[in-house]
């Protein structure tokens, strides 16, 4: 079995994730559609307090682009990504569309989350009358079946039997998001909402759809465990294990030992090797190069939590915090806030990692200016605490 020393294998997964290429001077729309096909999935996440996840992926690779190009593309009348879950609730590229109908076909059978599939049991004749309803009327939101339901009220306890049913349609794919208002999903039925190329393409077996998603996750990684790419998009641990095994023995996937690494990592094909890996980024939380919190560690040797579901006085790092990539390790984390009102992008803390360097601190001040204006806000101010406020603080 061949071997890799932890900084190749970091490399590879650096240059795999779209990192170490310089950003293009004006990023455009078909930036934008690149970055998605070479990730193969963005996470959403509801979250708001800097800027919501599926914002920040294309920016950490490009710089300040276009906002409005990733809303075009996810939402627009020509757009080439679509919602479904993918990860979590993503959006994906619309070929990718019939690799995921074995999972729908799979959820109306019940394999959901234990309420959403219990529901769909107990009440199957409502939710049927759900969908007849749409398919009449066209474009319905939550709020046309839950108009008593408080906007914004949280949980699985909070929603109505009609909230509940869209999800259920949902995640078994009888309706999919034509757009949203706000945040808000619009549904419509597929026919209506999809191109008539891609619902027309042949639905493949279970085995060969998992199969693709194994490569895509190959490649989007570079190199990973079976964990890894069975993670990307969620796979069944048993089906993952095969797919693997089959490409594997396909000589699709090459087994190699990585030391530090418990599990064989397999590494795909024509993955490339960079020598180096220049460039800075400030990675959200929901990142795909970070969102795995054991790989994020075999990797950079940092261990990164989310903590917003943490309460505030056991917080180590803060509410939403950004680990920021620095070549090629990641070297501080800052914990953000957009503050609209006041138009300030207001680090409430800043921390330095092992691998921090002389050059880190202004580095990080350069991004976040960026990012400051990227989001419309006129400056960022540093305003909480971290060992590495003061020095960020100089910088800015």
């Amino acid at each position: 079995m061949d071997s890799l020393s932890p900084a190749a294998a970091r490399r590879i997964a650096l240059a795999a994730q779209g990192f170490g290429r310089p950003r293009p001077d004006t990023p455009t729309a078909r930036h934008v559609r690149d970055i998605a096909r070479r990730l193969g999935v963005i996470q959403i996440d509801s979250v708001n307090v800097v800027s919501r996840t599926h914002y920040l992926p294309a920016f950490s690779r490009l710089g300040a682009y276009p906002r409005e190009a990733l809303e075009a593309e996810a939402w627009g009348k020509r757009r080439t990504l679509f919602e479904y879950w993918g990860h979590e609730a993503s959006l994906l590229p619309l070929e990718l569309q019939p690799l995921f109908r074995w999972r729908m076909e799979r959820a109306r059978d019940g394999a959901m989350w234990t309420g959403l599939s219990r529901f769909g049991r107990e009440r199957r004749d409502y939710i049927d009358t759900v969908l007849s309803e749409i398919e009449q009327r066209g474009p319905v939101t939550g709020a046309d079946f839950a108009p008593d339901t408080p906007r914004g009220a949280p949980g699985w306890w909070s929603w109505s039997d009609g909230k509940r049913a869209l999800e259920w349609l949902f995640w078994a794919g009888f309706i999919t998001t034509v757009t949203r208002r706000g945040f808000e999903r619009v549904y419509d039925i597929p026919e209506r909402a999809l191109p008539a190329r891609i619902l027309d393409i042949a639905t493949p077996s279970e085995a060969d759809a998992q199969r693709e998603l194994v490569r895509i996750a190959a490649r989007a990684m570079g190199v990973a465990t079976e964990v890894d790419l069975r993670d990307y998009f969620r796979l069944p641990v048993a089906d993952a294990r095969a797919r693997v095994a089959e490409l594997v023995e396909a000589g699709e996937l090459t087994p190699v030992t990585i030391k530090g690494w418990r599990h064989t990592a397999y590494l795909a094909p024509g993955a490339r090797r960079p020598r180096k890996v220049e460039g800075a980024a400030l990675l959200s939380p929901f990142d795909n190069l970070i969102w795995a919190r054991d790989r994020t560690e075999r990797l950079f040797g940092v261990r990164v939590r989310l903590e917003i579901y943490t309460p505030a006085h056991r917080r180590t790092h803060g509410y939403y915090v950004l680990p920021f990539l620095e070549d090629e390790a990641i070297t501080a984390r800052v914990d953000l806030k957009s503050d609209r009102q006041a138009g300030v992008l207001r680090v409430q803390a800043a921390w330095a990692e092992p691998d921090v360097t002389a050059d880190t601190a202004a580095s990080l001040a350069g991004e976040l200016k960026l990012m400051a204006g990227w989001l419309g806000l006129g400056e960022v101010a540093v305003t909480g605490p971290g060992d590495l406020a003061g020095a960020l603080a100089q910088e800015l």
